[in-house]
């Protein structure tokens, strides 16, 4: 519609001030929600820590100068490897009885099913300190073992003595209790795959050993890791009972020479802490990266590594700290 000549056309008008000063929310910053009582739990914490640590620098009794002279002893290295021999072969010959053992409570087989579950019952209920001396004393009881027709002749025989050295007697009891635990571990992990890999496996064929190797245990591994890498450390610290076995171990090893020099019984138990917290620190990470394998392709990003999180914590305290010179 056209305007009559001479009209004019108003400007329009101004919006009312605002009753307090304006100011554009990007400039605005946002106090977080402040927490005490974090702040002084924090705060409890360091302080019973900075005297934990002061007690252990500063108290003489720990001898720390007697603990520096055992540390790297011959007699304690060789314990060392003593015992990482024992873990080594005890979680290898563990691991592969707990497949075993799991795929036997897995099948269709009654029998298997039945002495797979009994030996499992059997070997948790029983301490490992009782296994151990049982296999020890074991030639007591049978002093020749043979291979033959049950209830018929034999046809090789050998004394049970003469095989049973002390490094045996202790990885096989080791092994024998850790199948049982392990066999547990690996169900667990073989019934976590979703069933519907199962059936897509059996419907292209593929006979059962292939896909239990390539389909169902790759899956399973990313759940029976963490556990079994915490029956792992387990396993570490309980090669110290084969010292009752006449064993000399890294704790038998201090054991002995703590019976030799009573004096220094604190500062050898403490050498025998420390390379215990080094075994399972070195464990741990290896399972870090472990379970970081076997994430890929079970989620999106794979977890970062402590180095990735150390820098992306300086990046973001650098980001912090220029914020808070800005304002």
């Amino acid at each position: 519609m056209s305007e009559p000549p001479g009209a004019t056309i108003a400007a329009p008008e101004a919006p009312p001030a605002a009753d307090e000063p304006s100011q554009s929310l990007s400039a605005q910053r946002v106090q977080p929600l402040r927490r005490p009582g974090r702040w002084i739990a924090t705060a409890v914490v360091l302080v019973l820590a900075a005297q934990f640590v002061h007690g252990l620098v500063t108290n003489p009794f720990y001898q720390w100068d007697r603990w520096g002279y055992w540390f790297l002893r011959p007699t304690i290295l060789d314990g060392l490897v003593i015992t990482l021999e024992v873990t080594a072969y005890s979680a290898v010959l563990g691991l592969l009885g707990g497949i075993v053992l799991a795929l036997a409570r897995l099948s269709r087989s009654p029998v298997l099913r039945a002495v797979s579950w009994t030996y499992v019952w059997a070997l948790r209920s029983v301490p490992l300190i009782v296994v151990l001396l049982f296999l020890y004393n074991f030639s007591a009881l049978y002093k020749t073992l043979s291979i033959g027709v049950p209830f018929g002749p034999a046809f090789f025989s050998f004394d049970e003595s003469k095989l049973a050295t002390d490094m045996v007697v202790a990885v096989i009891g080791l092994s024998l209790n850790e199948a049982a635990y392990a066999a547990e571990v690996v169900r667990g992990g073989i019934l976590s795959v979703d069933q519907g890999q199962h059936e897509a496996a059996a419907a292209l064929g593929l006979p059962r050993g292939y896909q239990f190797r390539k389909i169902v245990f790759p899956q399973a591994l990313r759940s029976i890791t963490p556990n079994y890498v915490n029956q792992l450390i387990g396993l570490i610290k309980s090669t110290s009972l084969v010292f009752y076995v006449s064993l000399l171990d890294l704790f038998g090893s201090a054991q002995s020479m703590g019976s030799t020099y009573p004096g220094d019984i604190v500062p050898l138990l403490l050498v025998v802490t420390v390379w215990y917290l080094i075994l399972t620190s070195v464990v741990s990470v290896v399972q870090f990266y472990v379970e970081r394998h076997y994430a890929r392709g079970a989620t999106r990003a794979l977890p970062p590594t402590p180095l990735q999180r150390l820098r992306a914590g300086l990046t973001e305290l650098r980001a912090r700290i220029r914020r808070e010179a800005a304002v």
